[in-house]
């Protein structure tokens, strides 16, 4: 089904004013698909996102700020985030040695067995896999780099 069909629109301004709106709408789908699938293991997107971080982190600790600064979505309140992970017990919080305000944060085994679980689902390899063929979906990586100003690689 079109982006017109879709959002039930006869016509766009322009071919930018189409594309802009499929982005977004394109976006929330996706959103709304991962959601369900994090869902399943009692996690948010978000908390999903915290776990990725730490486990590149893994086996070294990341601060708030780190996490924040590598979210996908930005979050206003990433300590209350982390509170909930916590209390999952899929990352561990220590107070940092060197700095009494801060704390390191790190995943725990579990953390890192339900990434493992639920990695698959999360890759959408199966969706895109459907409609994209492997080479489409480089191509649209590419072109979302270049929209945001990124340049190809070489």
């Amino acid at each position: 089904m079109n982006i017109e069909e879709c959002i039930k629109i006869k016509s766009f301004t322009d071919h930018y004013h189409r594309a802009t709106v499929n982005i977004l709408y394109t976006n929330n789908w996706l959103t709304k698909i991962l959601e369900q699938r994090a869902s399943r293991c009692h996690i948010t997107l978000q908390q999903y996102n915290v776990l990725r971080i730490l486990r590149g982190q893994y086996p070294n600790s990341a601060s708030n700020s780190l996490i924040k600064d590598r979210m996908v979505s930005s979050t206003p309140d990433i300590s209350r985030l982390v509170d909930r992970i916590v209390l999952k017990g899929l990352i561990s919080r220590q107070q940092n040695v060197q700095d009494k305000r801060a704390v390191d944060l790190k995943i725990t085994e579990k953390g890192l067995q339900l990434l493992e679980s639920l990695e698959q689902d999360m890759m959408l390899s199966n969706l895109l896999g459907q409609s994209l063929t492997e080479e489409e979906a480089l191509t649209l990586s590419h072109l979302l780099d270049k929209l945001r100003g990124v340049p190809e690689p070489q």
